[in-house]
């Protein structure tokens, strides 16, 4: 197993391609079973997570293969419907492949899901949506077991406890475009990725209306056909690179980035005095002067996502001033706290918040990765910090940043892999 070294106090400057959305691309290449056509997905990032979803479509019946950033997708043989514990269970994302065999096939089974540990995610919503369609839903031996004669069309409420699910939208959006008459889903995840999903259902001969909003209204058709599709950049990509050219005093130019999906992270950092110069693909962040400390408080789309508190909090360790992060999202994902304690950073948990003390200046140390996005956190951290970092468990970050090592190179980083001591 591998461990990333950072050499920090380097600021960072240059220019660097945001990838294409890892949160995008899963539910899209899901999408691909509802179809016997081929369909050609373009802009996909190499990842951990996009290696294990080709993997799971193969098992399921497809022939799929990523060349050049695109993955074409064909039939191989008559569709699976059994989508095994060894791969959905390393992956959340993989269990929305419930919706779409549902919606083809009219039966699944699939093994409750994996991923990273960053407090209780149920899959409630998933299944409340599903019986609402018309199926019946068991759970047995780890595996939900879903059937129906014919899928119908339903109102269904998905809010839950902390907002709308993104995974629940998007699963029972691909089983309703197959099924008979108007879906409404209220209380929608409103997230581009969802958005982006929807674009390529209808590319496909699906009828949806409302996607980007919390109303999406679904007529069932009768078949879909194959599409082309290139999916949208990635804006947790982008904003995690966006924070390093804070966090290190660097100038970066970002280019394939979507500006209007950032738009809640960008008012918290104008607000800290960040200098930044946008256009509608690109993003040039400047450190120019002392940014003072912000609070921050995690919400659904368009609110600041969950997906970029751990980066945040990385940037505020280092930023004068005292910050409260509050996870509405997650309340348990904090784990990187003590990590970047370990680091220096004053940072005290209080239930669902977070109180950040900025300091002048983090010190390289040992730290372990819990989940993809504490991965990026002290990635960040280290970038800033006097001397060497060394963080474990990096199979985290390969799950959701592209070659993030080659960009931060290409940005001056002094950054390596070596091998694990047994």
């Amino acid at each position: 197993m591998d461990k990333l070294i950072i050499e920090g106090g380097v600021s960072l400057k240059g220019e660097v391609t945001v990838s294409g959305a890892k949160n995008a691309v899963l539910p899209i290449l899901a999408a691909t079973l509802l179809t016997d056509d081929a369909c050609i997905i373009k802009g996909v990032p190499q990842l951990r997570d996009t290696a294990t979803m080709i993997k799971i479509l193969r098992s399921l019946g497809k022939n799929a293969e990523l060349e050049n950033g695109a993955v074409t997708v064909s039939m191989q043989r008559n569709t699976n419907y059994v989508a095994d514990y060894k791969l959905v269970s390393t992956m959340r994302a993989s269990f929305c492949v419930l919706g779409p065999l549902l919606g083809k096939l009219k039966r699944a089974k699939v093994s409750l899901p994996g991923g990273c540990v960053i407090g209780v995610r149920p899959v409630d919503l998933h299944l409340k949506g599903i019986k609402a369609l018309g199926t019946d839903i068991t759970i047995e031996s780890g595996y939900v077991l879903a059937k129906a004669n014919k899928l119908k069309g339903s109102n269904i409420y998905l809010g839950g406890v902390y907002g709308s699910s993104v995974l629940a939208t998007d699963n029972v959006m691909m089983a309703a475009v197959l099924a008979e008459g108007l879906t409404v889903i209220e209380s929608a995840a409103c997230e581009p990725e969802v958005v982006d999903l929807a674009e390529f259902l209808i590319k496909m001969g699906a009828k949806i209306k409302g996607h980007g909003t919390p109303i999406i209204e679904i007529e069932g058709v009768k078949h879909l056909h194959g599409a082309t599709h290139t999916v949208i950049p990635d804006r947790i990509e982008a904003g995690t690179l966006m924070l390093a050219a804070l966090i290190t005093r660097g100038d970066i130019l970002l280019k394939n980035v979507s500006y209007r999906h950032l738009g809640a992270l960008v008012d918290k950092l104008e607000e800290s005095g960040a200098s930044m110069t946008k256009t509608d693909n690109s993003i040039h962040m400047r450190y120019k002067k002392q940014m003072h400390a912000v609070n921050i408080t995690t919400l659904p789309y368009p609110g600041f996502p969950t997906d970029m508190q751990a980066q945040m909090m990385a940037l505020m360790s280092v930023t004068p001033g005292i910050s409260v992060i509050t996870e509405k999202i997650y309340p348990d994902r904090f784990m990187h706290v003590a990590e970047l304690n370990r680091m220096g950073a004053h940072i005290q948990r209080e239930g669902p918040h977070a109180i950040v003390e900025g300091i002048k200046g983090l010190s390289g140390a040992p730290v372990m990765a819990s989940d993809l996005r504490a991965s990026a956190c002290l990635v960040l951290a280290g970038l800033a910090a006097k001397g060497k970092t060394s963080i474990s468990r990096i199979y985290h970050l390969e799950r959701g940043y592209e070659n993030i090592e080659e960009k931060l190179e290409v940005l001056g980083a002094k950054v390596w892999r070596e091998r694990e001591k047994e």
